[in-house]
């Protein structure tokens, strides 16, 4: 039974060869803040003449599947916007069966309607909707931001994408907060992963050189990254990895804006939660069969953003996977065979206990960092911390299952934001700002 200890030990070791680099970005990302923090200070630039300058025209793109609830809330907040250019916020409500497409047309929204019984998911509905635009607008946009439906932007959040954009970024992705992070321990368990994704993966990236990764909403491509990918042909289960790579593999970088704030709606219950990240782990299989070969040739070829969403996409999985299979098939044998089983509950309980105590420490570090950025009270914001490496562990059952099934794509249903919320929203946003 000791073999299971020297298994486990090379697991830990690939492990930590593979993403000791992601640890590398927590200080990376620390010191940067604490430098730009500084840098803000001292710098006398105006901001209303930076945004002011060169404005752009822009087109919002919604996809939106039975949002009645809460589109009309993303629609007025792209509509209060401070950015003095043009902004068209269009809408694809797609397999709808409820009132979302006249919803979006009374707050001011373009809307078109598809159906489709096979061709289902919001690759093919962006893509459906990047057509109607094509037809109806031949001179095109400047550039393309894309929200799910239950959305939220912080009022300068566009003006904020367009600095970025005039730097020179062609793809931008931006800080995703959440609405509903104080609901339970699933909402803030997302809640938190997002924290983190963006302040310890996505910022760190940039920081360095790299490129950020674009997580589901939230994100802008300008007019010639349109040209170049040649409309929208992203069809996964996960088409924002898929976009992602594309632009990697071929050498490009996402940036990544965090004075650009927007607010997202988690999951609440566990069925939904599944359902949910079962349909990422399943994109997370077909993106690495279709771009693994790219991503491994590009990774030998030097590019360090190509083998850094690799790891994002797989072998962090693999290695659990492999981990809980050996100690089973160790457990089972020993049992079966009369054998001393403790060596191999004891190495399982301690690879366990060691991924949550990492857990927790990188959760910690994101709730003090984004303490004012966490809308909830003091008992949740600490709470979290704790919860968060249960909700990572369901992952693993969820990963399992998506090897199996198919979950296919559909909805997650939302509520309609509360005016509490939206006036803490703009009271953070405001003394943000003032500070």
């Amino acid at each position: 039974m000791e073999t299971i200890r020297i298994i486990n030990f090379i697991i830990t070791a690939i492990f930590a060869v593979c993403y000791s680099y992601q640890f590398f970005y927590v200080p990376v990302s620390l010191w940067m803040q604490h430098r730009e923090k500084k840098a803000k200070k001292a710098c006398s630039t105006s901001d209303s003449e930076l945004c002011n300058r060169n404005l752009k025209n822009y087109a919002v793109l919604i996809c939106a599947r039975n949002e009645e609830n809460v589109i009309g809330e993303l629609i007025d907040s792209i509509a209060n916007q401070t950015y003095k250019g043009g902004i068209t916020t269009f809408v694809m409500a797609d397999n709808c069966t409820d009132n979302t497409y006249s919803v979006a047309i009374s707050h001011g929204a373009i809307a078109y309607t598809r159906r489709s019984h096979d061709k289902i998911g919001k690759g093919y509905a962006m893509e459906a909707l990047l057509g109607e635009i094509k037809k109806d607008f031949p001179s095109g946009f400047d550039g393309y931001f894309v929200f799910d439906a239950d959305n939220i932007l912080a009022p300068d959040y566009i003006e904020e994408m367009h600095k970025c954009h005039l730097e020179g970024n062609e793809a931008i992705t931006s800080y995703r907060d959440t609405k509903n992070y104080g609901d339970n321990w699933i909402s803030s368990g997302y809640g938190l992963w997002f924290l983190r994704e963006s302040m310890y993966l996505n910022y760190a990236r940039c920081k360095l050189g790299s490129s950020a990764a674009i997580s589901g909403t939230g994100f802008f491509f300008s007019n010639e990254v349109l040209k170049d990918i040649g409309g929208w042909p992203f069809h996964l289960l996960t088409e924002d990895i898929e976009f992602t790579i594309n632009r990697v593999c071929k050498g490009r970088k996402i940036a990544f804006c965090r004075s650009a704030v927007f607010y997202d709606e988690q999951p609440t219950s566990l069925r939904q939660s599944f359902r949910q990240r079962m349909r990422w782990a399943r994109g997370y299989f077909q993106v690495f069969h279709h771009y693994g070969k790219a991503l491994t040739r590009e990774t030998f070829h030097g590019n360090f953003a190509a083998f850094d969403m690799a790891m994002n996409i797989m072998p962090a999985f693999f290695l659990t996977a492999t981990s809980i299979v050996c100690n089973l098939a160790y457990g089972i044998i020993g049992a079966a065979t009369g054998g001393d089983i403790t060596i191999a509950l004891w190495s399982m309980c301690e690879t366990i206990f060691n991924a949550c105590a990492l857990l927790v420490v990188l959760g910690g570090i994101t709730t003090v960092t984004e303490w004012k950025n966490i809308h909830a009270g003091v008992a949740r914001k600490i709470f979290s911390i704790f919860t968060f490496p249960l909700f990572m562990l369901t992952y693993i059952p969820v990963a399992f299952t998506a090897i199996f099934v198919n979950p296919g794509w559909k909805p997650i249903k939302h509520k309609a934001t509360t005016s509490a919320l939206m006036t803490d929203i703009c009271r953070t946003e405001t003394k943000q700002k003032i500070s």
